[in-house]
């Protein structure tokens, strides 16, 4: 049987084991919801930047710059080929768009040369410092 002296050292055992509980959830929250209001910023600014590409034609003028170089590099190629080996796998009656992008997607986006993602993102930073306000 438990007598005082273990019961008292086992409530202040407990207690403390509840406020290191209480502590690391409120500092979760507390990261999770500074995460989110990071997010949130972030999500803002990239829709603010898309709105002024759009406004000012850039954007349109990056995705043509975009499809030329990724044509140029045989990117396209690449992709197609991945589309035919997804078909291929799957059946051509069993296969949904749906499926194709689900199957491409992750590769073709890591077949995209560096130097085609860094040249994009030249562009884009240089029109937001022409045109920042």
């Amino acid at each position: 049987m438990f007598n005082l002296k273990m019961r008292s050292e086992y409530c202040v055992f407990m207690y403390v084991a509840l406020a290191v509980r209480a502590r690391n959830y409120v500092a979760f929250n507390r990261s999770r919801f500074l995460f989110q209001i990071n997010m949130s910023k972030e999500s803002q600014m990239r829709a603010a930047i898309n709105q002024k590409l759009i406004e000012m034609g850039e954007r349109e003028r990056l995705k043509e710059l975009l499809r030329a170089k990724l044509i140029e590099c045989g990117w396209r190629d690449q992709v197609k080929a991945l589309c035919k080996e997804v078909i291929k796998e799957k059946g051509l009656e069993n296969v949904t768009v749906e499926d194709l992008v689900a199957g491409v997607t992750p590769k073709g986006r890591a077949l995209v040369p560096d130097s085609v993602k860094k040249e994009l993102l030249q562009r884009i930073k240089a029109f937001l410092s022409q045109h920042s306000t």
